[in-house]
């Protein structure tokens, strides 16, 4: 029996797998994970590795292969932990080991820790005014002067001490070694929040938080490990009920995670975390310069971070204990790597809960499908808030008909009705969020007059504008002529979608001079605190109208915003792919709730081509479950994930012909996998962007109702390419489920 090991795995070098043998005394007390001893290099000098894989033959003269030493005497330790959970990603999602380690294990680069240094006088005040006459006598000046102001005040600062008595590191070192004084040395590791602990207010739970909480509390001390889907509409309290859950965890020696969805929300969540549990408290995203990375790294490896907060890589915090794994927003397609491996945080993060024994929490007031499902099939346990904390109403939402004011003869982007509610909210001194719905623009063509938009007649997804007047799908190829005019009502009126958040910050500004606009978006937050900036300014009341796009409706709270305008709402609703509905409902659901938060109430105005479509009703509704029942018919009856799963194969190279020629081979080899029919095969097809740095691209689409007839597909696909040279010059990925087709 031999094992394929990974040396060093901190190391740069990580692409180079070691093949040994297992001794008999070994035999079944190895793991994928696990750390080991080997004999390493020439010299055979003993080395620390991890067990990636098994096999029962060997590529190389087994007379040549080295034997396991034996194991670490801390073989679990976290590296081994989090190396298992890269086996695991490697296997669900495809792609190499190496690029699953290098995700889970960001290569370390050594960082200098930073250090206050203290200066302590040794000596008396008797002692010290002696040894300073000697000085004095041999005409010592700098010796006596360090001296001399050590005697005025025995401990100081290094760096202010020779600032101020202009004395050199050399003397300080001379009167160490003479035991005239020491330098005492402190690692000063960053916290990149500006910390201020709050003094803790005493938390009043709703009936139902306090339901959750309890629920949560009762299995964790029962030692049941789950996952819970915390249901609660914009405005519950789950941030409190998260907290709570999280401190309870913290209290029996744990850690915990929580993930957010973007950088934008990292202020405002820490900050209340940074209330609760102070210092304990920190951060991880791409944000953090090297330094300060390194520093958080530290602090954990020393057990002084028991929370860790942070964007999707954050779920691979190399904590010891894990307790609790919670994702905030966990609808958001940002949890969905668009790397290989394109892992999904949810289900990576409930892999890993269910390796190292820690429980998952979901939080969304609009869950992703995906989730509700298995809550609903009883994978997930489900908790639901249904009412705002503070007993506030929800927001009233009005929709507007976009056609009817082209009719009216408004062109602008602005409804008569919003410019009028603005206005009204302006003389009352209260704040007004815009939100532009950019998510989907690219693509889909649609008509101002009718509303209606060009849509494969095979797939119900929105066909996509290509160069040279085509418009395609992007999940079985069907292919059409751009047209100058609306097949529905003969209108000119008809394209794509233009409009930008600058353009919209420049329109605000021409109506409403008197106001003060702040834009949110990636254009304004490229510095490095250009959210906190933004959000900071927005919240202390320095503008009154804030322009953003999707960023700036998810987990934000400001009371005094009552008005919340959604421009263009069917940007999303018909972009190229089967999660256009769902992912409109959220966004403008998520919107809404950022109005009426304080006691003043809200209003909400959604403005749309297609104000009849069950999304943009149900949204106006805030009418969740009625939304999911006729989406997940509309997923069953299509086939789409979750009731059936999908496995994207991305192919991409230089040549245009032989990519085709060779997705076409591929296709044909996954065909004659399928002789069971377990499997429906789709394409290959031209995705939204055909080519990208020079390279072409083609897409296959593979469907089934059980998700490991696609992981059987996929690791005999990968066989299939490997063995053959074809194959060499072209980049292939797999993608499950994915959440776009760009």
């Amino acid at each position: 029996m031999y094992a394929d090991i990974i040396i060093d795995i901190t190391h740069e070098k990580l692409d180079k797998v070691f093949q040994y043998s297992i001794p008999s005394r070994l035999e079944g007390m190895l793991e994928v994970g696990t750390e080991v001893v080997v004999p390493f290099g020439r010299s055979n000098k003993e080395t620390h590795g991890y067990v990636i894989a098994f096999s029962e033959k060997t590529d190389y003269d087994p007379a040549k292969i080295k034997e396991i030493t034996g194991k670490a005497e801390e073989s679990m330790a976290i590296e081994g932990k989090l190396v298992a959970l890269a086996a695991w990603m490697k296997e669900h999602y495809g792609g190499t080991m190496i690029q699953a380690l290098k995700t889970v294990l960001p290569v370390k680069k050594k960082e200098k820790i930073r250090q206050k240094r203290t200066v302590h006088l040794l000596l008396d005040e008797e002692a010290g005014k002696r040894q300073l006459d000697i000085y004095l006598h041999k005409n010592q000046k700098a010796r006596a002067r360090l001296l001399a102001g050590l005697l005025d005040q025995p401990v100081q600062e290094y760096e202010l001490l020779t600032k101020k008595l202009n004395v050199t590191g050399t003397v300080i070192r001379t009167l160490e070694e003479q035991k005239i004084l020491t330098v005492e040395y402190e690692d000063m590791l960053r916290n990149p929040v500006d910390y201020q602990k709050k003094t803790g207010k005493q938390i009043v739970y709703t009936e139902e938080q306090e339901r959750a909480i309890r629920t949560f509390v009762q299995d964790y001390q029962a030692g049941k490990r789950k996952t819970y889907l915390l249901y609660g509409i914009t405005g519950s309290g789950k941030t409190e009920v998260y907290m709570e859950m999280i401190e309870q965890v913290v209290k029996m020696g744990k850690q915990a995670i929580v993930l957010i969805p973007e950088i934008a929300l990292t202020y405002q969540t820490v900050m209340r975390f940074y209330g609760r549990f102070g210092d304990r408290v920190s951060i991880l995203n791409s944000r953090l310069s090297p330094g300060e990375r390194f520093d958080q790294l530290e602090r954990i490896r020393r057990g002084e971070v028991d929370v860790m907060i942070g964007p999707r890589s954050a779920l691979f915090t190399p904590f010891s204990d894990l307790g609790l794994i919670v994702i905030d927003e966990e609808q958001e397609s940002a949890y969905k790597s668009e790397q290989v491996p394109r892992y999904h945080a949810r289900e990576t993060a409930v892999a890993r809960a269910t390796m190292e024994g820690a429980s998952v929490v979901l939080g969304s007031a609009t869950p992703s499908v995906d989730a509700y499902f298995k809550a609903k099939q009883g994978e997930y346990t489900l908790l639901e808030l249904t009412r705002r904390a503070k007993g506030q109403n929800l927001a009233n939402v009005y929709t507007v008909d976009m056609r009817e004011e082209l009719k009216k003869g408004n062109r602008s982007i602005i409804s008569d009705r919003l410019k009028e509610l603005i206005e009204d909210r302006l003389q009352k001194h209260q704040q007004i969020m815009l939100f532009l719905n950019r998510r989907g623009y690219a693509g889909f063509v649609s008509c101002r007059s009718c509303g209606y938009v060009v849509k494969c007649p095979h797939c119900d997804v929105s066909l996509s504008a290509h160069r040279g007047g085509k418009l395609v799908c992007h999940y079985c190829g069907y292919e059409t002529k751009q047209m100058n005019r609306c097949p529905e009502c003969g209108s000119g009126y008809i394209g794509g979608f233009k409009a930008g958040t600058q353009q919209i910050e420049e329109l605000i500004k021409r109506m409403f001079p008197q106001a003060g606009v702040l834009r949110m978006d990636l254009d304004t937050t490229k510095s490095k605190d250009g959210h906190e900036k933004i959000l900071a300014a927005f919240a202390n009341h320095e503008a009154d109208i804030l322009i953003g796009t999707q960023m700036i409706v998810k987990g934000h709270d400001f009371p005094e915003v009552t008005l919340v305008g959604v421009l263009a709402a069917d940007l999303s609703l018909y972009s190229n792919d089967y999660q256009s509905a769902e992912r409109t409902f959220q966004l403008l659901t998520q919107a809404a709730g950022r109005a009426g938060r304080g006691s003043a109430g809200g209003e909400v105005v959604i403005q749309t081509y297609s104000p009849e479509h069950y999304s943009i009703q149900r949204a106006a509704a805030q009418d969740y479950d009625g939304f999911y029942e006729e989406e997940i018919n509309y997923r069953s009856l299509m086939g789409y994930p979750p009731v059936h799963q999908l496995l994207a194969v991305w192919m991409s190279g230089n040549e245009e012909e032989h990519l085709k020629k060779a997705a076409g081979y591929l296709k044909e080899f996954t065909e004659r996998l399928n002789r069971q029919k377990k499997l429906a095969i789709i394409g290959p097809t031209a995705p939204f962007i055909e080519k990208v740095n020079d390279r072409y691209r083609q897409l296959i689409y593979i469907k089934s109702e059980e998700y490991k007839f696609l992981i059987e597909a996929k690791d005999l696909m990968e066989q299939y390419i490997e063995m053959n040279s074809g194959f060499r010059s072209l980049r292939i990925q797999f993608d499950f489920n994915p959440m776009s087709t760009m």
